[in-house]
């Protein structure tokens, strides 16, 4: 019987020695298995992206690193795939995996914030929302994203883009230590001192070298409200308010987080916006910001100071689980008028009208930290962006990729090359190299050291070298 075989036996119990070994795994436990003859087993299967429908063998939510532990151990042990799940909010589906194990970890929730030392621990399995409501108890917050359903996990490994990255860089640069679960089934620390290749690994690298099980990041004092500036633009004045918005946003402070979106209404009438926030003082953000609000003729224009909450959650409306997602993402360090000619003409022919055009603002303090400092390479750009297909019928499935691949090959002239590990798909190697780029041989040097077996390959996969 061959091993995959054997791994397909156990799993799905089909012969009373597997399942005593199921059983048995169970009993070591502090956490929950789930098997697809369980009643909330489809439910426990199930991530943010609706086009994503696979069916593992066995879910295992882990209460504790020593589950995490126990999970791997087994899974080698009858030579399963693995698929690691912490929020599932990847656009790909690759926290899920067909007749493997998954393990999800979006049961360990312990947050321990210490203030004095403006240092962290948070378990993986926090959301960023959970994350930040936590952090800002104390007044102090680091980079996450702007959906708050989002997994800390997959952000912090991939890079981590947010509102205070221009000022205190990716969600990874602030990580000062790491405890993870190895592909062996031991546990150790990384930091700058402890296992200082992995540790650069990890930062960007994603879930190539381990299962991280808990963070330690360092804080930074934050207001609970911040000062924003929203804007909203016909169509018709789209391309001088992208003309405006990539001026004012490659000349930004770094105060400044200035994301921009084309959008639908529900009646089909198209529109620019632009989002501004400023992080620091009121008063000195009411000058900068008063720039954006006199520029063009907008449908709406608002300066306003709102809870830093409610910012980290904009997204969540545009976002919802369960709906059917595919985006394409590049990096640009400028929006020229080629670019801008090719946006416009692209998005205009949008089968959706949830679907988006995003840029999202970059730079600042991340472009100055070196490339090769941590596995994240593509400091110099300015923007990233990505057209978001967004809809709810699998019948439409093949026109809505469609169009955000065109909108996607459209923008390519323009783009320096590169892409946000956190905003790959199912896109092949090729582009798993354009993410790292000189960095990508070091990564496979050092999973060679961890996982020479690659036995995390259920992600953007980093083949040993």
């Amino acid at each position: 019987m061959s091993t995959q075989t054997t791994s397909s036996h156990i799993l799905n119990g089909e012969s009373h020695a597997a399942s005593r070994q199921v059983e048995q795994l169970r009993c070591t436990l502090r956490g929950t298995l789930v098997m697809p003859d369980d009643p909330d087993y489809d439910d426990a299967r199930r991530v943010w992206n609706g086009t994503v429908d696979k069916r593992p063998a066995m879910i295992i939510y882990c209460a504790d690193a020593d589950d995490v532990v126990a999970a791997v151990r087994f899974a080698r042990s009858i030579d399963s795939r693995v698929a690691v799940r912490s929020g599932g909010h990847n656009v790909a589906g690759l926290s899920v995996c067909d007749a493997g194990m998954v393990i999800d970890l979006s049961r360990m929730k312990q947050i321990d914030v210490d203030a004095d030392r403006r240092v962290v621990r948070a378990e993986t399995g926090l959301k960023l929302g959970e994350f930040d409501r936590a952090t800002l108890a104390h007044g102090l917050a680091t980079t996450t994203g702007v959906i708050s359903d989002t997994g800390l996990a997959g952000l912090t490994l991939g890079g981590g883009f947010g509102k205070l990255g221009r000022k205190y860089g990716l969600t990874c640069d602030n990580l000062v230590a790491v405890e993870m679960v190895m592909a062996d089934g031991k546990k150790l620390l990384a930091s700058d001192s402890k296992h200082p290749d992995l540790f650069w690994a990890v930062r960007g690298g994603g879930g190539n070298f381990g299962i991280a099980t808990a963070f330690y990041l360092r804080l930074h004092p934050l207001d609970p409200e911040l000062l924003v500036c929203s804007l909203l633009y016909p169509f018709e004045q789209a391309r001088a308010a992208l003309r405006f918005y990539d001026q004012f946003a490659r000349n930004a402070p770094d105060e400044v987080s200035a994301d921009a979106a084309f959008v639908t209404n529900p009646s089909g009438e198209r529109f620019f916006s632009i989002t501004a926030c400023y992080v620091g003082a009121p008063e000195a953000g009411r000058q900068v910001l008063e720039t954006l609000m006199e520029s063009g003729s907008s449908v709406d224009r608002r300066l306003e100071r709102l809870p830093y909450l409610q910012i980290q959650s904009n997204g969540d409306g545009a976002f919802p689980r369960g709906r059917r997602y595919y985006w394409k993402a590049q990096f640009l360090k400028e929006i020229d008028d080629g670019a801008i000619d090719a946006v416009l003409g692209a998005y205009q022919r949008s089968p959706s009208r949830s679907s988006l055009l995003v840029f999202q603002h970059v730079g600042g303090a991340i472009a100055r930290v070196a490339g090769s400092a941590t596995a994240y390479q593509h400091r110099d750009a300015c923007f990233d962006c990505f057209p978001v297909a967004i809809w709810d019928e699998p019948a439409e499935d093949a026109v809505n990729v469609h169009w955000a691949r065109s909108l996607w090959e459209a923008l390519r002239p323009y783009s320096f090359g590169g892409v946000y590990a956190n905003n790959l798909g199912d896109e092949g190697d090729e582009r798993v190299k354009e993410a790292y780029g000189d960095n990508y041989s070091r990564l496979a040097s050092i999973k060679r050291q961890y996982d020479p077996d690659n036995f995390f390959r259920m992600n953007q996969n980093i083949a040993p070298a």
